[in-house]
This record gives structure tokens, C-alpha cells and sequence, in this order.
């Protein structure tokens, strides 16, 4: 518990490169050449993954870029004081203090309380100025383990005696004027979290304010006590992250900003708690509305577009797994049984076993074992695609009402399925019922049936009115519109299935696992429940939307292979990783390209998408599985001609990228300086 910083982590007035990729590097070798890590890229990507989600820079000069890595084996922190400050994305500008927090995946929680409370120290001002006024590796040593409490306690009148008890302060303070109650957290929870908390303490003693934080971090939370939420004035969330119970605020005046908002304004976010606070039509937390929009006053300052796109958003990702994990399922039932297995499998799976393998099956089969092997994973697969409208319904009811609208969601799904409503009558169904719940939770109610609203009444009226309404009046035309649209999807050929391959090309590449590219995707797997060997039109837009969607990543790692010179050193290294992540088809592996260079790498990527979506369709290539890209091969019709579609696309979105890199707003890279090796 004593060595989580030692000397050879150390580095002092050294100039480790232009930029954060640089300066991260270099700590991740430090600690691998220490012997706490199994190697320092893996813990490189990690921690530079993790910085690209959120800037790491923090006010004051100080930067704590952090994770948790598979390659750490022991909990550990690299620090380093730059003669070259570099750019982490304060807003005060480039950080000289850098401390990198590598912590295992498995880390225990006395480790874990340990580097929440360094970061909390790094707030404190009388410890980063006796950081910057460390003569040697082990002052720096001393200071943080006596901040952290691991030494006995240092001579008065020495830096680390300042830093000491800068780092174990308390509030102090007069009577406090209001009462605000904080919650933070961060997709990590290993420093932004805890950072955030000691900021918004700190800002609210200046201004007279008794502020309590809950902190949901990885070194664990302790939940406000209920009396102490009640009797708080507003709540502030600083938050990247769902609140976990968000329901215990429910009441309350509320904002809502990013963690790191916590960080750089916490006085600005107590202001504006105190200000909706005092403002009688200023949002409230709805307990009924929980994660998903969680305010009253929300939806008055949210569009009914804005809500629509994320109610619908929400029902897709939560559908997503079921596809993906069921389309791959029934592609291996396909690799073993053949795909002939679909006459063979309800009977297999019932009448037979291990002990008692299959006699009749199909010629495609590999033998007794592969048809009831392939039986059973064709079954399980399909039996999760059912799930797909119900739980796309289940979850687009969750976004407008939390829990209570989850099962009448998944009823009214199920009516659409059985009525053959399909991919649009899940969408309708679970907003009537998310909707519906919504509308009763905000009714009010006596407090002897306040218990029973979210469990009972509110699934039970919300699925006889939304579920109602799709039998009586709404399944039977949304069925007859889907059966029009499947019988022109079956009759799709030659000019017109070109022209829906480069519409899905474009959505695909536009925004890289987006809305737009989940929309595009979540009508591609809706069309496989409709599909059979008379109507095999969405295996073939399956396989146009799964094509485009490598594209992308595949481009950019060959753009930097051709044109070395026109990406930087960190951009060589996405690269890499890359080609497996669009072999894999896994469109967000451009998105480090397209955020530094959005202008030529979206435009570059939708021409190749749209010349791979339409090349896929006019080679009657199709894709009976949702996902898994190349490694599907198996179940992908026209293999040969798919994987043409695709390398025509890879190469010219590649070209055009070089090209527009190198002629139109032509702006040199900047190269990163070389990494001092490690002492």
C-alpha cells in the first residue's frame, strides 16, 4: 500500500513530447519498464481510449489521465512535472503537472480509495505548489504519500507538511445559507468523479452553501442519506453517466452538466442550482422519468423531434445485443446444420440429444453431432431475434417513462409482432405505452396507492391502452403498410436495389454509429425476421449495410499506410487497430480520424460507403447474420463478390482522404517529438 509512486515513476522538468498521446505513452512505459505492467501499449490504448472520451485536464495546470487496464498488475502512479506544458483540454490551458493513474481491472477498493484521494488532493493549492517546488524524485515521493496518508506525519514547516494538510482540510466555515446536495460520476469513477466532488464542496464554502456529494466512483458510494436529500434546496448532477436511483431526488431543483463541468465551473453550477431553485416553473427531478430525461422542466425545453430521436435511439441500442448476439447464433446453427436446418430444427431440438443425436436431417449438415448442435444454436438464436420488436417497443417506452413503462413497451411490441406490424408497429406500440406510463405517473395519487403506481397500476392500464389500441385501431393498417413494404423489398432488383445500397452506404459512413448509421442498421436487422427463401431482399440489404459500415475504419487504416506522412504518430496507432476493428464491422474505429478531421474524412467515407453499399447490391450479395463483418463469411452469400464490394469502397474512400489531406485546405500534421526513453 506504500509504493503505489516510487522514484523510477518519477519525471522531472523533462520535455516528453507535443502532445497528450505523447506524454501518456511515456508514463505507460514507465510503468511497464517498472515491472507493474504485463506490457505499456495495451496500457497505452487504454488510458489514450479513455482520454478521448474526456479531456483529463483540469484547472490549474494539472492534468490526470487514468484507467483501468487488463495489462496493469499492480496499482500504480507515474507523474511527471513538463518543462513543455502540453494541451489536455482545460479550459486554462496546457497542464505541467501530469499525474497518469493506472489502476488494474480487478483493483481492490482500499487501492481504488487511494487514487480517488490523491485526485481529490490535486484540487488543493498549497500541494500542486509544493509539487511544482520538489527539488528531487523522492520529495515528490514523500509529498504524495503523506497526502494520501500511507507515511507518518513529516516535520512542521516542510512542503510535504503543507501538502499534507492541504490534501486533509476540511470545510470550516460559518453557518451556510442553503443547502445543496451534489451528485458525480464518471465512466471510469477513478478521478473526474471524486475531483468534481471536492470542487463543488470547495466552490460552495466560498459562497456560504452547505454542499453534500454522493460520489459513484469505482472506490465505491455511500448514498446521501434521504433526510439530507430532503432537506437540500436544489441538486446539482455532474455527471457523465446514468445517477443510480435517481428517483430519491425526485422533487427537487435540479442542473445537469458533464462531470468535468464540476471541475472547471462549480461555483457557475451552484449559482444555477440556486437559481432554478428559486424559480417556481424551473425543472424538477421526476421520479418517473428516472435516467432517461428525469425533469419536468426538461421536457418543456426539449423538442418533440429531440425526444422522439431519443426514445428511439434508446429502444435501438437496448435491441442491438439481442440481434447481434441471435443473428450470430443462428449464422453458426447455419455453419453446422446447413442452411437447410430451419425445417429440421423445432424437431431435432425437441426429439433429440446428446445420447440420441438426429437421423434425418439436411445433406448440408456436418453429420449427426453438427445438425443437433446446429439445431439447438439455430433455436437459441431465434429464438432471442423475437425479442427484437418487443424489446425495440420494451425500451422506447423506458426512455419516456423509466421502469413503469418497460413491460406495457414489451407487451405492445409483442402485439405487433403477432399482428405482423413488425420493425414500425414496435415503434408505434412502445411510444403509446411509454406515453401512456408517462402520462399516469405524473397523475396524482393517494399516498396509499403511491406504492403500487410504478409496480402494478401504471403496466397494467398503460398495456390495456397502448396494447388496445394496437389491436382495435393501429395493427392492422401498420401491418398492411409493412407487407407493402416487404412485397416491394422482394421485388427489388437491378436500378432500384442500386439506389437503396447507396442511400444505406451513405447513412452507414455518415456518422460512424450515430443516429443516423443506428437507423439504417436497425432497419437492415428488422428486415431479417421477414426474410425466407421466397423473400430474400433483406439478406441482401443486410449484407449492403454490414459492407458499408467497414468501410470506414478499413479506409483510414490504409490511408496511413500509403500516406505515412500525412497522419501523426497517435493516428498511426489507431491504424492498427483499425483493420481489426473494421474487419469486425465496427464502424466507430474511424471515429479518431473523423474527429480531428471531420471535413475530409465523413465526405471521403460516405463516397466509399455509397460505392460499396451499391456494389454489394448489384452483386446480389446477402448476409443472413446481423453482425461479426468477415468473420461471418460463412453465412454471407457471393462471399467473394461482398468482399470485392468492400475493397472497392476501402480503396477509394482511402484516395480521396489522401487526397483532400494533401490539396484542399492542405494543413500539415503535427508531429509529436520523439518519446525519451525510459530511465
Amino acid at each position: 500500500m506504500t509504493d503505489l509512486l516510487t522514484t523510477e515513476l518519477v519525471v522531472l522538468d523533462a520535455s516528453l513530447g507535443a502532445g497528450s498521446a505523447d506524454v501518456i505513452r511515456h508514463l505507460a512505459g514507465r510503468v511497464a519498464d517498472a515491472g507493474r505492467a504485463a506490457e505499456a501499449e495495451g496500457l497505452f490504448a487504454d488510458a489514450y481510449a479513455r482520454e478521448q472520451k474526456t479531456a483529463t485536464g483540469v484547472p490549474g495546470g494539472i492534468a490526470i489521465p487514468h484507467c483501468r487496464s487488463a495489462a496493469v498488475t499492480v496499482p500504480s502512479l507515474a507523474m511527471a512535472r513538463l518543462s513543455r506544458p502540453v494541451d489536455f483540454g482545460a479550459k486554462d490551458g496546457p497542464a505541467d503537472l501530469v499525474f497518469f493513474i493506472a489502476a488494474p481491472e480487478g483493483a481492490d477498493q482500499e487501492h481504488l480509495k487511494l487514487l480517488a484521494k490523491l485526485a481529490r488532493s490535486l484540487i488543493k493549492k498549497d500541494f500542486t505548489a509544493a509539487l511544482r517546488a520538489a527539488s528531487s524524485e523522492q520529495d515528490v515521493v514523500a509529498l504524495v504519500n503523506d497526502a494520501l496518508g500511507l507515511t507518518a506525519p513529516v516535520e512542521a514547516g516542510t512542503p510535504a507538511a503543507a501538502a499534507a494538510a492541504a490534501a486533509s482540510a476540511g470545510d470550516g466555515g460559518g453557518r451556510p445559507l442553503k443547502k445543496i446536495v451534489a451528485v458525480t460520476a464518471c465512466p471510469t469513477g477513478i478521478a473526474h468523479t471524486y475531483m468534481a466532488a471536492d470542487s463543488l464542496v470547495a466552490a460552495g464554502k466560498e459562497r456560504g452553501l452547505d454542499v453534500q456529494v454522493e460520489t459513484q466512483g469505482s472506490a465505491g458510494a455511500t448514498p446521501l442519506a434521504q433526510s439530507v436529500i430532503d432537506a437540500a434546496d436544489a441538486v446539482v448532477f455532474a455527471v457523465d453517466v446514468d445517477v443510480r436511483d435517481k428517483e430519491r431526488f425526485a422533487g427537487k431543483p435540479y442542473v445537469q452538466s458533464p462531470v468535468k463541468r464540476g471541475i472547471d465551473e462549480p461555483g457557475v453550477m451552484l449559482d444555477e442550482a440556486l437559481a432554478v431553485a428559486a424559480d417556481p416553473s424551473g425543472r424538477r427531478v421526476v421520479a418517473a422519468r428516472g435516467a432517461a430525461a428525469s425533469a419536468s422542466g426538461g421536457d418543456r425545453q426539449e423538442s418533440v423531434g429531440g425526444k422522439l430521436k431519443r426514445a428511439l435511439l434508446t429502444g435501438v441500442s437496448y435491441m442491438i445485443p439481442f440481434v447481434a448476439g441471435g443473428g450470430l447464433l443462428i449464422a453458426l446453427g447455419f455453419l453446422l446444420g446447413g442452411f437447410d436446418i430451419t425445417a429440421y430444427a423445432d424437431t431435432i431440438v425437441v426429439q433429440n440429444n446428446l445420447g440420441n443425436l438426429p437421423t434425418e436431417f439436411g445433406s448440408q449438415a456436418w453429420g449427426p453431432l453438427g445438425a443437433y448442435l446446429g439445431a439447438v444454436l439455430f433455436k437459441i438464436g431465434a429464438l432471442s431475434m423475437g425479442f427484437l420488436v418487443p424489446a425495440l417497443a420494451g425500451y422506447i417506452a423506458y426512455a419516456f417513462a423509466d421502469r413503469p413503462g418497460i413491460a406495457p413497451g414489451f407487451v405492445a411490441g409483442a402485439v405487433a409482432g403477432f399482428m405482423g406490424a413488425g420493425f414500425l408497429g414496435g415503434i408505434v406500440g412502445g411510444l403509446l405505452a411509454g406515453y401512456v406510463a408517462h402520462w399516469l405517473a405524473t397523475l396524482p395519487a393517494p399516498r396509499w396507492l403511491r406504492g403500487l403506481m410504478p409496480v402494478a397500476i401504471i403496466p397494467l392500464v398503460a398495456s390495456i391502452i397502448a396494447s388496445g389500441l394496437m389491436f382495435l385501431v393501429l395493427g392492422g393498417p401498420i401491418a398492411a403498410l409493412t407487407a407493402a413494404l416487404n412485397t416491394w423489398l422482394t421485388g427489388m432488383s437491378g436500378a432500384t436495389a442500386v439506389v437503396l445500397g447507396i442511400i444505406l452506404g451513405l447513412m452507414m459512413c455518415f456518422d460512424l454509429g450515430g443516429p443516423v448509421n443506428k437507423v439504417a442498421y436497425a432497419f437492415a436487422v428488422a428486415g431479417l425476421s421477414a426474410a425466407s427463401a421466397d423473400n430474400t431482399a433483406p439478406y441482401l440489404i443486410m449484407a449492403a449495410v454490414m459492407a458499408a459500415g467497414m468501410v470506414p475504419p478499413l479506409a483510414m487504416a490504409l490511408a496511413t499506410v500509403i500516406d505515412h506522412r500525412n497522419f501523426n504518430a497517435t493516428e498511426h496507432e489507431n491504424g492498427k487497430a483499425a483493420w481489426l476493428l473494421g474487419a469486425s464491422f465496427i464502424s466507430e474505429g474511424a471515429i479518431p480520424f473523423a474527429a480531428a478531421d471531420p471535413l475530409r474524412v465523413i465526405p471521403a467515407s460516405m463516397l466509399g460507403g455509397a460505392v460499396t453499399g451499391a456494389l454489394s447490391m448489384a452483386f446480389s450479395a446477402g448476409s443472413k447474420a446481423p453482425h461479426g463483418g468477415i468473420f461471418v463469411f460463412f453465412a454471407i452469400d457471393n462471399f467473394l463478390l461482398w468482399v470485392v464490394s468492400i475493397a472497392a469502397g476501402v480503396v477509394v474512400t482511402a484516395l480521396t482522404t489522401i487526397a483532400l489531406k494533401r490539396y484542399v485546405g492542405r494543413k500539415a500534421p503535427v508531429a509529436a517529438e520523439p518519446v525519451p526513453a525510459a530511465a
